[in-house]
């Protein structure tokens, strides 16, 4: 398993690995939307997580400055990076939740809501 976040990364180099990760995500995530393959949401990525584990191929923790003062979401963060760590399913943080919801169809929002929260990837 591989869990990455950007602030691991550094100097010049890191700037070029970060937009060839943010390209690579864009098109994952472009390609399985119209197939149905992404789940979003907390509670919808967590019933995802919990019936079939084996389907799910990445959890990306999509936040912003104002999710990390919600203890409640924090808590299932952890509790979703958990089980993704013991069923070996990636994990990717990113904290451009505008930008995802953009890439996700939702133009910053996702079913009137503003997009947060974890996004599944599954066959």
């Amino acid at each position: 398993m591989c869990k990455m976040t950007f602030e691991e990364l550094s100097g010049e180099y890191s700037t070029e690995r970060m937009d060839t990760v943010t390209k690579a995500l864009e098109e994952v995530l472009s390609s399985a939307l119209p197939q149905g393959c992404i789940t979003v949401g907390v509670y919808e990525a967590a019933k995802s997580l919990n019936v079939d584990p084996d389907n799910v191929v990445l959890c990306i923790l999509a936040t912003d400055d104002e999710d990390v003062k919600d203890v409640a979401l924090q808590i299932h963060f952890t509790l979703i990076q958990a089980f993704c760590c013991e069923n070996d399913i990636n994990i990717l943080r990113v904290n451009n939740t505008r930008r995802l919801a953009e890439i996700l169809g939702g133009g910053g929002k996702q079913g009137g809501e503003p997009l947060h929260g974890p996004v599944g990837a599954h066959h």
